[in-house]
């Protein structure tokens, strides 16, 4: 191959040019020099040691979490005619033993192996006797403890500046505040070497936060607004019941959804991997076990079921959208409850006091974030060191801007009435009080007699549930932690709220009763748009006849989709309706490799489809 990097990526990735920073990592790497890329999801962070590892002589090694990750990374580079395997635990005795023997006898560019395989002392020999291009540290946050993945296992790749000195070594994280960065310049001896930092920012993707209602007509409601009917969405779930009760009820009402989980058993749990990796617009209702290793890059929402636990965990979950560049959504419901049972889970953790403080700031930063009524996108970047000179413009605080009323006389009735009833009830007891409901329960306590009986009928029952929200994201209000019912109870910082000495600002509609999300069944919705930007129907029928021969090449090569051609490609040559090989190698992603082996069939396609 070329020594010469644009030429690798023009003839290898079909690309006319590198993107932000690409093009100075790249050099520098290709130089022999080591660093810490810091690059948003979909940013282009792979061509940063792929590029460089097939310019320099040797073999390049990347260490990677998750193997359904490798396998995506490996059968890309394998269309694009780059000699490239992966190695994990997840093989059988006959593919590692195919794998070791291409390692040792040089055919092999790349090679993906999970720290776990790396940390084996043979596969350290055998890379040894080896001349190496570089080491790779992909998801490299997850060497922190100050991370929100962190791997112990990744605490081993310490060892590859002591035993590797001279082999350049890359880091690369979407994911890292200040903290996270130094701990993995540290642990990969890197602190010497430049941190390449591009900008967090994913303009594509539309930020978007509600309060929980109904959660699932308010997810149905936003995937059918969503969803350009091509496709696929993830739906982030709390709990392993919740994914599956999240996947029967949609497709009871004729939605194409999984679910995953850690807890399915491992032959299904690749079914739905492949399932969802196959280019059909699926729903994937999942917990976060279905994270790093997503790859494709024509998902079109992610949604959020309930409060992440932090700012990183929120950004890399919905990173996982508009992975092409295409217009994305991220939608995130959270309740009152998410805030309490967080604060509860870090309080009642084992972790060390340091850790617990580190936990409480994440859950500060993003509950903060969800309760603003300004930019949602400047306070979530600023995370990361991010700042952005204006408001995004494509967030839900930015596209409705709030008015703010003043809602302190409200928060102190809810407050007194919470005091009142002893601490010791819930919120619906607690607003059945205010709003004078002579319930059995109320009057059996004698909560009826109570002068902050009835003062709350002005306020609907919607609103003090958000007023509570408010309230506990703001510490005024927690939820008793010996107890396993929500029993609400005022706090020290509720004093000066009670005082007069602290106003409670609401958005306008937080005091509106909540309306419902409505929506049509899923047969009666209109025939989705076309979100490629094409001029008429050609291009559209071109374009679909494109995808329905990439999944049939696809399922016979047992690949997923996207590696073969990503939408974006098949949707460039769709538009400019090549006539010839020559034209067909002008559009964007598609290399030499690609051109040879599908080319004659696009043009075939693109002919019958007229």
């Amino acid at each position: 191959m070329s020594a010469n990097p644009r030429a690798i990526l023009h003839d290898v990735f079909g690309f006319p040019d590198f993107r932000g920073r690409q093009a100075e990592i790249v050099e520098h790497v290709t130089a022999g020099g080591s660093g810490l890329v810091l690059m948003p999801t979909g940013g282009g962070k792979s061509l940063c040691y792929q590029v460089p590892a097939l310019c320099r002589p040797g073999l390049g090694v990347v260490v990677s979490p998750l193997i359904a990750l490798m396998e995506d990374q490996v059968a890309a580079l394998r269309q694009q005619g780059v000699p490239a395997a992966a190695l994990h635990s997840g093989l059988d005795e006959e593919e590692r033993r195919n794998v070791q023997r291409e390692l040792a006898n040089g055919t092999l560019k790349l090679l993906y192996v999970s720290p776990e395989r790396l940390a084996l002392e043979g596969t350290a020999d055998r890379l040894a006797r080896r001349e190496l291009a570089l080491f790779a540290v992909d998801e490299a946050h997850c060497i922190s403890a100050w991370g929100h993945n962190f791997r112990p296992e990744y605490r081993m790749l310490s060892m590859l500046a002591e035993r590797f000195p001279e082999v350049p070594r890359v880091a690369l994280t979407a994911t890292a505040d200040a903290r996270t960065v130094d701990d993995i310049r540290e642990r990969l001896s890197l602190t010497d070497a430049p941190v390449f930092r591009g900008s967090f920012d994913r303009p594509n993707i539309r930020i978007e936060v509600a309060p929980r209602d109904s959660a699932i007509a308010q997810i149905a409601a936003f995937m059918d607004e969503a969803d350009d009917g091509r496709g696929a969405g993830i739906i982030y779930c709390p709990s392993r019941a919740e994914t599956e009760r999240t996947a029967a009820r949609l497709r009871r009402d004729g939605y194409d959804a999984l679910h995953y989980h850690a807890g399915m058993d491992a032959a299904d749990r690749r079914a739905a991997e492949k399932r969802f990796s196959s280019g059909d617009p699926v729903v994937m209702a999942a917990t976060i076990a279905f994270g790093m290793g997503i790859d494709r890059p024509d998902v079109r929402w992610v949604a959020h079921l309930a409060l992440p636990s932090g700012p990183e965990s929120w950004y890399q979950e919905i990173g996982r959208a508009g992975r092409d560049g295409a217009p994305a959504r991220a939608l995130l419901l959270y309740g009152a409850e998410d805030i309490a049972v967080a604060r509860r889970r870090i309080a009642e953790s084992p972790a060390a006091d340091t850790q617990k403080r580190l936990d409480h700031e994440r859950l500060d930063r993003l509950v903060a974030i969800v309760e603003s009524a300004t930019c949602r996108r400047r306070l979530l970047l600023r995370c990361f060191g991010d700042d952005l000179e204006e408001d995004c413009g494509n967030c839900d605080a930015c596209l409705r801007p709030a008015r703010l009323v003043d809602a302190t006389e409200a928060a102190r009735k809810l407050l007194s009435a919470v005091h009142r009833t002893g601490g010791r009830f819930g919120l619906g007891h607690v607003v059945d009080v205010l709003r004078g409901k002579d319930t059995e329960k109320v009057t059996s306590f004698g909560h009826d007699k109570l002068t902050v009986f009835g003062i709350g009928r002005d306020v609907a029952e919607g609103a003090w549930r958000n007023i509570a929200r408010h309230l506990l994201a703001r510490g005024a209000l927690e939820m008793a932690s010996d107890t396993n019912l929500p029993i609400y109870q005022a706090t020290e910082a509720a004093r000066p709220i009670l005082r007069g000495e602290q106003p409670v600002m609401l958005q306008e509609a937080a005091l509106r009763e909540a309306a419902r999300a409505t929506r049509r069944p899923r047969s009666a919705r209109a025939a989705p748009a076309i979100a490629t930007g094409f001029g008429g129907q050609p291009e559209a029928a071109a374009f679909e006849a494109l995808r329905a021969w990439r999944k049939e090449e696809a399922t016979h090569q047992a690949v997923p989709a996207y590696v073969i051609f990503p939408d974006r490609t098949l949707a460039d040559i769709a538009a400019q309706k090549p006539r010839t090989l020559d034209d067909l190698a002008s559009v964007h992603g598609v290399g030499a490799s690609k051109l040879d082996r599908y080319g004659l069939d696009v043009l075939r396609v693109l002919r019958e489809a007229g």
